[in-house]
């Protein structure tokens, strides 16, 4: 519980930030242009406010709906469907008696400032931690297979050496590679051998719907760092700092086999040998229901992995910041070809909050949740460049109509659109979070 308390703070204080970093970019805009802002909301406001000041024409407030947030424009058509106001004639301080081009920036500033806070952000990050990641060619044992990467082809042992001929430097990105670019082969070294896993849209939809499929092999060299309260490891008297070795008299060569020997021991007793402060000694231990004991394991060898870490300073952050924000933007743009395509079925993995609340550590980590709402920022400014009326994009994509074709759209239609635009929204915003009850429910959340 303490773990989904966290994510679900760092999800609406990240949205927050990001919700009014997006309005005030519409708001500048605005007032750039001598436009009048009539509200400015955190969150919506359906028959109460929690917070509300007045200063000059703009009504400031926090709503009670956390699902965005908006500026309320003088003179334009938008969720407020506010009609009154558009019956009456066009005053020189409203949208609708500016000029297309400007009437383009003011739309385009929330998205603009989400791409820029995202960029200036990665600069950030990098300024301050630095990258840290594990080269694929040091993950020296090769992988440990999950069912899914078992189902398309990968044996545990497996070492990734190219995607489709191409080597990626860093191991995590190598599934979001095999993903993105549509893999057809992934190239690996197996008991000396390299042989071709290839790679169908079957198996880019079952990677889609895995939450992981490999991890990288480790030996079997355990110290236990911290012990789960009221779970076996804690209740067989098992202490912080002992050494596992033998269970049942096996030995065990790779953390991955004691794993599997441990599910295969559900409800049962085990031997498990130890050392501690160089004693050595047996305990026994009742595996629980999932096959765990109950513990965070410590690898005592570390130089087991080599990680490559790179530090940068404030010059050279800002050319590597922009790379990852821009390498970030075209990964998510490629997502959309998986949506649509019937064969990956990528659509089935749209998720709603309780996705995006599950992208942040369970842990609070400045580092993790800056580079998270980096992310959300690009996402938050791609889906509203989508051209759907009631988003950004849909008075983008009228606004270039009337631009190219020098006719203003009618306002009466501007409203229906409007109106079928929120429906769709709706519709999208039920689906993806229907789909993160399935997943929950089917276990596979």
């Amino acid at each position: 519980m303490e773990a989904i308390f966290i994510k679900t703070v760092q999800l609406l204080l990240s949205l927050s930030i990001l919700v009014v970093l997006h309005e005030a970019g519409h708001f500048m805009f605005a007032r750039l242009f001598k436009t009048r802002v009539e509200k400015f909301y955190l969150f919506f406001n359906p028959w109460f406010s929690l917070f509300k000041i007045k200063k000059g024409d703009t009504e400031y407030g926090i709503g009670w709906l956390p699902l965005g947030g908006y500026v309320k424009i003088s003179g334009m058509i938008d969720e407020s469907m506010d009609k009154e106001a558009m019956k009456l004639p066009p005053q020189p301080y409203e949208f609708r008696a500016k000029p297309a081009w400007q009437r383009l920036l003011i739309m385009l500033g929330g998205v603009l400032m989400n791409f820029i806070f995202a960029m200036v952000i990665y600069i950030g990050v990098l300024f301050a931690w630095g990258e840290q990641y594990l080269p694929t060619e040091n993950v020296k044992y090769g992988i440990y297979a999950y069912e899914a990467a078992e189902e398309i082809g990968f044996k545990t042992g497996d070492k990734i050496l190219t995607v489709d001929n191409v080597f990626i430097e860093q191991f995590n990105r190598v599934v979001p590679t095999i993903v993105l670019d549509a893999a057809k082969t992934v190239q690996v070294e197996r008991n000396g051998q390299k042989i071709d896993v290839e790679i169908s849209g079957e198996d880019l939809a079952l990677l889609l719907k895995s939450k992981g499929i490999w991890e990288e092999r480790i030996p079997y060299d355990i110290q236990i760092s911290k012990l789960a309260k009221d779970f076996p490891a804690e209740q067989a008297g098992l202490l912080v700092g002992d050494m596992l070795g033998n269970i049942d008299g096996k030995s065990f060569e790779f953390y991955d086999e004691f794993s599997t020997y441990m599910a295969s021991k559900k409800e049962s007793e085990v031997e498990i040998a130890i050392l501690r402060d160089g004693q050595k000694m047996t305990k026994t231990v009742k595996v629980d229901a999932e096959g765990k004991l109950g513990f965070n394991p410590a690898f005592n060898n570390p130089d087991v992995f080599e990680y490559k870490i790179i530090k940068y300073g404030f010059i050279e952050s800002i050319p590597a910041g922009i790379n990852r924000g821009v390498r970030t933007t075209i990964n998510y743009l490629k997502q959309f070809k998986l949506i649509f395509n019937k064969e990956t079925k990528g659509y089935e993995s749209l998720g709603g909050f309780a996705t995006i609340g599950n992208i942040f550590s369970p842990t609070w980590d400045w580092g993790h949740f800056w580079n998270m709402t980096a992310f959300i920022s690009i996402i938050l400014a791609i889906m509203n460049l989508l051209p759907i009326p009631a988003l950004d994009g849909g008075h983008v994509m009228f606004l270039f109509g009337e631009m190219i074709t020098g006719r203003k759209p009618g306002e009466k239609f501007l409203e229906y659109a409007q109106i079928a635009g929120m429906v769709l929204l709706l519709g999208l915003v039920l689906y993806a979070n229907a789909n993160d009850i399935i997943k929950m429910i089917n276990g596979t959340f």
